[in-house]
């Protein structure tokens, strides 16, 4: 299961006792902020973009959209998002779970600056009714962050 392996993941960090898991569904953004009771924009979205023969995933706020002509500008390559079969094989997390922790090591993250509008930002840990509230050093710092992007509109 998606969720343990994000748990042991944490360990190294002092985290895996910081999981909230809920009854209800945090699949979607909409779905996390009423199940977490906070705003759409607070939730870390962990956006799946093929990569060559790999994957990455770009973390933004939960009211930022892709904005292609940035991402091109700043990968070098059109934005296409992971099928949710290919996000399950390349990332280990299903869509509704996909989350910047426990990936395998060809799986490069970034953090887009969406998110600096906040202190702390909810992602998902594994599965689809699981968030962990995150301050933006810890973010960068447990998802093992490439650098800071600039690829949203809001």
């Amino acid at each position: 299961m998606s969720i343990e392996k994000v748990r042991n993941y944490l360990k190294k960090f002092n985290k895996d006792n910081s999981i909230l898991e809920m009854e209800q569904s945090t699949a979607t953004v909409q779905l996390a902020a009423l199940a977490l009771d906070t705003e759409e924009a607070r939730i870390a979205k962990s956006l799946s973009f093929y990569d060559d023969d790999s994957a990455m995933i770009v973390v933004v706020a939960g009211d930022a959209k892709i904005d292609n002509k940035k991402f091109k500008q700043e990968f070098g390559f059109k934005a296409k998002m992971l099928t949710p079969e290919d996000a399950v094989k390349f990332t280990g997390h299903a869509v509704g779970g996909v989350c910047p922790f426990a990936l395998p090591d060809n799986v490069k993250v970034f953090l887009d600056n969406s998110m600096k509008r906040f202190k702390t930002m909810f992602p998902a840990c594994g599965s689809s009714n699981s968030a962990i509230e995150l301050t933006l050093e810890e973010l960068d710092k447990i998802s093992n962050n490439k650098r800071w992007v600039d690829v949203c509109k809001i």
